[in-house]
């Protein structure tokens, strides 16, 4: 990962890492070990499909710049659907608690989202590119002194 990519997770993943670890430490004390263990999974699968997610759209914005916009919209949609599949398939599941799971999951979600957007704000976009070749200096047209 290129280091201006890592400059740009960074913000976004130590707020998520910070609530999974809070939210580890609640469902251990009102689950037990079970819904510690649902908590993690939760928090990680989050982690993993929003970085992937991250991922994809700075991929996008590099190569396809036109279709960033909807590849956004296209794959935050798809990437709440696919939460909710998981969400479903795990719901009776005697490996971990499934409520911490779930609740583990959303939080970490809504953190990662809430944290994209601070880090989008905060960061400095140029308007115009400095390095374009349109940008050396114009010839010199009409009369000089």
């Amino acid at each position: 990962m290129p280091s201006n990519d890592a400059r740009n997770l960074l913000p976004i993943a130590v707020p998520t890492v910070a609530v999974g670890v809070v939210a580890v430490a609640v469902s251990a004390a009102v689950a037990g070990g079970k819904g510690a263990v649902g908590a993690a999974v939760g928090v990680l699968l989050s982690m993993l499909f929003m970085g992937l997610g991250l991922y994809v759209l700075q991929w996008t914005a590099k190569t396809l710049p036109q279709l960033f916009q909807a590849m956004a919209m296209m794959l935050y949609v798809a990437q709440l659907l696919l939460l909710m599949i998981f969400v479903a398939l795990f719901r009776g599941t005697s490996l971990f608690s499934a409520r911490a799971f779930a609740i583990s999951l959303v939080v970490a979600t809504v953190v990662w989202m809430a944290a994209q957007a601070r880090a989008h704000m905060k960061s400095k976009i140029f308007y115009v590119d400095p390095d374009s070749e349109k940008s050396e200096k114009p010839e010199k047209t009409g009369h000089t002194s």
